[in-house]
């Protein structure tokens, strides 16, 4: 049985004192500034369902002034002519800001989000270390020379776009504003950002750092608002030249169309319902651990949540009892509480559809294993809730629920276990558990995902380049990969 714990006393001051600070406002040219209209929404806190603070609300108008901040920005002086050196340690003055206020930050991101703190700090280590992994790009852009006759002299020059739009989800803003802003800055760009209206908060104090490092006006703007709204006017205002979308897939696909009228280029962040395959030879206890790590992590928001469990028929029975059990015990509570191993859902609408789906397992005819109701009379808590004897055609399979709630399907071998692993609209991540690495190395190069991890889950570095297959998205984030997500090449030709 699940309870939740009370919110642990020991808060961080400054955070607490940033969130009482308000009305908060936008980003806009270097200034903090109203809302045109003048109008603001609630900031929740998804653990006791209390007003947070108030955000100034941005609009179309808002989103204008933005792009004309960004543009000027972007081609003023002090920012498209400064030095790759000096824009390396602009970016490790940001990473070294994140990491001298990391506590407030994470505090920030769990009074927002809801999750624990633990998490809460993962995510913002991980912004810091994007910054500082780009802080090394600046330095790398090369263009390259090309072969001729020796009349002329063909060389390519790699710059950057100009106004990057960059849309963040609410559930994990700090670090996926980071993939984004770190990436564009790196190679000259500027950034409209918006945050989503459901989590701002810890991406409007990011904007106070930004400044705080010297970044000069108009490169970042900051214009929380809704999808609508603030999303679309950046998606179709012409002087927006590129769109970076984490988000839902139906939402990235009506990005995708209509970036076509202004020809942007797009990189999509979507969706997954990535599998996470348990062989008779793995090493079961950690698999059994991590498997419950990957469908209740953040709540089972996450986009590369294991929401899939495939287990081999022979060991189907024992590792589904383990699940149901580790999962019966989770602690779950407010993110600030040091105790808490699963937090709240982030908001009330993403609560009903996650009942809902509980209620899609039922009458699909799957087993309801463990957990499926609400814990506690405040703040959107539900149990970890796992479903067996599920087959990979029903609901609870094929669709993306975003919370904590797995399904634990039988394979009877190989080939199996990848025909069902692949037999999805997304391709986002999975995760394969076996000691033989020939399989391993099998299965992972036949699985239909972006990132694939054996004996393990949820690695993440930005070394590595982040992006999904077939309906999980279009692109590449982080890694090398991401400069052709970033710049634009041109080719010169010097007759002599």
């Amino acid at each position: 049985m699940n309870n939740v714990i009370e919110t642990d006393s020991r808060v961080n001051q400054a955070a607490l004192n940033f969130i009482a600070n308000g009305p908060k406002h936008l980003l806009i040219d270097g200034h903090w500034v109203p809302a045109v209209s003048g109008r603001t929404f609630d900031v929740i806190d998804p653990a006791t369902e209390q007003v947070l603070t108030r955000v100034a609300e941005a609009d179309k108008a808002d989103v204008e002034l933005a792009v004309q901040a960004a543009r000027r920005a972007f081609e003023h002086p002090s920012w498209a002519t400064m030095s790759p050196h000096a824009r390396e340690a602009c970016l490790i003055r940001i990473a070294e800001l994140i990491e001298a206020n990391a506590e407030e930050l994470a505090t920030i991101e769990s009074l927002d989000n809801g999750m624990p703190m633990g998490m809460a700090h993962f995510s913002v280590t991980a912004a810091a270390n994007t910054f500082r992994y780009y802080a090394g790009w600046p330095t790398k852009a090369y263009g390259k020379t090309n072969p001729t006759d020796g009349s002329s002299f063909s060389y390519t020059l790699r710059e950057p776009i100009g106004v990057c739009g960059a849309i963040i989800p609410w559930n994990g803003p700090f670090m996926f504003a980071a993939w984004k802003i770190a990436p564009a800055i790196a190679f000259g760009n500027t950034v409209v950002i918006k945050p989503s209206e459901l989590t701002p908060l810890s991406i409007l104090r990011l904007g106070e750092l930004l400044l705080e490092a010297g970044l000069p006006a108009g490169v970042v703007n900051i214009v929380p608002g809704y999808g609508q709204t603030v999303g679309a006017a950046i998606v179709e205002h012409p002087d927006v030249d590129k769109i970076a979308f984490t988000g839902s897939t139906a939402v990235g696909k009506g990005i995708l169309r209509a970036s076509a009228d202004t020809m942007k280029k797009v990189t999509l962040e979507l969706g997954g319902k990535s599998p996470f395959v348990i062989f008779p030879d793995a090493d079961l206890d950690k698999a059994i651990q991590m498997a419950v790590v990957g469908f209740t992590g953040n709540s089972g928001q996450a986009c590369t949540a294991g929401s899939r469990v495939f287990i081999h028929e022979s060991i189907y029975e024992e590792v589904a009892a383990k699940i149901v059990a580790i999962a019966n015990q989770l602690v779950i509570g407010p993110g600030l509480n040091p105790a808490t191993q699963m937090g709240p859902i982030t908001t009330e609408k993403q609560f009903e559809k996650i009942e809902s789906y509980v209620a899609i397992g039922h009458a699909d005819g799957a087993t309801l294993a463990a957990g499926g109701a609400r814990v506690g009379t405040k703040g959107f808590f539900i149990q970890p809730t796992v479903f067996t004897h599920v087959t990979n055609g029903m609901r609870l399979a094929q669709e993306e629920i975003f919370g904590p709630v797995v399904a634990l399907i039988a394979f009877t071998d190989e080939d199996d276990a990848v025909l069902q692993g692949n037999d999805v609209s997304y391709g986002l991540a999975a995760s394969i558990w076996t000691k033989d690495l020939n399989r391993a190395h099998r299965v992972a190069s036949a699985l239909k995902a972006g990132t694939v991890w054996v004996n393990t889950m949820y690695e993440m570095d930005p070394i590595s380049p982040f992006g999904g297959f077939k309906q999980s998205g279009l692109g590449k984030e982080l890694g090398a990969e991401s400069v052709d997500a970033y710049t634009q090449i041109k080719s010169v030709v010097v007759r002599y």
